[in-house]
């Protein structure tokens, strides 16, 4: 048993998301750098009560920024996946 917790951040609600979700039923997710194509397909399959046809994982590398006393510094890396269920599943975004 997997805890999805461990796994799934939250969803990326954004509009290349929401237009991928609607046309081809594909959901973004931020997930944990620690995260695998395997522990994700079983998170949102436990979580959300669908069928996983495909995951992509997405690795983010931090962009270099500025402080505000001006030294560099670099944002956090994130890890972000792209799931895709089976056809005429979906996940209710309320």
């Amino acid at each position: 048993m997997i805890n999805a917790d461990k796994v799934l951040k939250h969803i990326r609600l954004t509009e290349k998301s929401n237009k991928l979700s609607s046309n081809y039923g594909q959901y973004t997710f931020e997930v944990f750098t620690s995260a695998t194509k395997h522990t994700v397909r079983a998170a949102v399959e436990q979580t959300f009560k669908v069928t996983v046809t495909r995951v992509n994982i997405m690795n983010r590398k931090g962009k270099p920024k500025r402080s505000r006393r001006g030294q560099p510094i670099t944002a956090s890396d994130s890890k972000r996946a792209i799931v895709t269920l089976k056809q005429g599943d979906k996940i209710e975004l309320t």
